[in-house]
């Protein structure tokens, strides 16, 4: 009886301590976490329209304005100079820059006015009996005959009788002989047209030239151009002599050059018009290459602001109390980096920098930064 008794009560004990520990779980209250509302701060700037200049980027490799590529007309052995034929050695305006051996050809060149001069010569006699109004200046012609210079003119025939004779005699057509060869004997020798350096060389000293080979190329160095290609829709606002920038590869060092011609062609494939511009600079060499600012227009009631501020679907962010709102523009110009945009309200905050995340309605916290203002240029 004492046994059951005590096994009640260890069993009532059991049920009530389960009991009162359930009501001690359930009395404990969890706290709640508090959320914190996280503001972002933003930069913005406060928007004044103005005059925007349209800069259209573009970048080409410089060639020399004046060049001569340089070619045999006669045939020749390649003889030495005063200079080097090497690639790199300057000349000045007028310099021997090329020698063919002529002295065969010389030979028969002398040999041709030494003809001319004969039969000139033969003539003398006629003239004393026949002509002797015209024999004086005829016999000047021969004391001025040398046959180590360049053939003089013929003295001026001003009778019909005159001409007639003198052609019935041939010396006309060996005198055109002999200027002709002299003019192919020019040929052995090239000179500089303008003062420059070569930029390439075919052939060297010795060499057996041919008529028609190409011996190298020949350049000016004072004044270069760059060939860029632009927009056709940009063709109409390009002018002649308007001054553009120009910068190098490494963006260290910039020049200033011009608008020297336009081509009137628009390319089918590409749409684009070929310019010219026109740089000179000391340090220039020629297959530089280089970036060119030009300026295309004047975009007037507009603001620039960086490409990634600019929404789908052409829309902005502004602030307006401390929210993001959202509206919409016009953008007229994208570069690489910026975007022209027109009728952005005047003095209205917008941002200045993207920011993670953002949607209209978001309370953020404003950071002034510059004012977007185009200044009137």
């Amino acid at each position: 009886m004492r046994k059951t008794i005590l096994s009640i009560l260890g069993i009532l004990i059991i049920i009530a301590a389960f009991y009162l520990a359930q009501q001690i779980g359930s009395s404990k209250t969890k706290p709640k976490a508090k959320v914190e509302k996280v503001v972002k701060t933003v930069f913005t700037q406060t928007v004044t329209n103005g005059t925007v200049p349209i800069i259209v980027p573009a970048n080409g490799n410089l060639t020399a304005k004046r060049r001569v590529e340089l070619f045999a007309e006669v045939q020749g052995v390649f003889k030495r100079g005063n200079k080097l034929f090497k690639e790199g050695q300057a000349y000045r305006v007028g310099e021997t820059i090329i020698k063919i051996d002529a002295s065969e050809y010389y030979a028969s060149v002398q040999s041709s006015k030494s003809n001319l001069y004969n039969l000139i010569t033969s003539i003398m006699p006629d003239l004393r009996l026949d002509y002797p109004e015209v024999f004086p200046k005829w016999q000047a012609y021969l004391t001025s005959f040398d046959l180590d210079r360049t053939t003089p003119p013929l003295p001026e025939m001003t009778t019909e009788k005159e001409k007639f004779f003198i052609s019935g005699r041939g010396i006309l057509t060996n005198y055109y002989n002999v200027k002709n060869q002299e003019q192919r004997l020019r040929k052995y020798q090239i000179s500089a047209p303008f003062s420059g350096i070569l930029t390439e060389t075919l052939v060297t000293e010795g060499t057996l030239v041919r008529p028609g080979q190409k011996l190298g190329e020949f350049i000016n160095t004072d004044i270069y151009e760059l060939e860029v290609a632009i927009s056709k829709s940009y063709s109409d606002l390009l002018k002649l002599n308007e001054k553009v920038e120009l910068v190098n590869l490494e963006r260290t060092k910039t020049y200033n050059g011009i608008v020297a011609r336009i081509n009137g062609n628009v390319d089918l494939a590409t749409q684009t018009i070929k310019a010219f511009i026109e740089v000179s600079d000391p340090d220039l060499k020629e297959g530089m290459y280089l970036e060119a600012n030009l300026n295309a227009k004047q975009e007037s009631n507009a603001i620039e602001i960086d490409r990634n501020l600019l929404l789908e679907g052409n829309q902005i962010f502004m602030v307006r109390d401390s929210l993001l709102d959202i509206i919409d523009v016009t953008p007229v110009y994208f570069s690489d980096k910026k975007v022209v945009l027109k009728g952005v309200p005047e003095g209205i905050t917008i941002l200045t920098k993207p920011v993670i995340g953002a949607y209209s309605g978001m309370l953020v916290k404003e950071y002034k930064g510059e004012t977007a203002k185009i200044e009137d240029q």
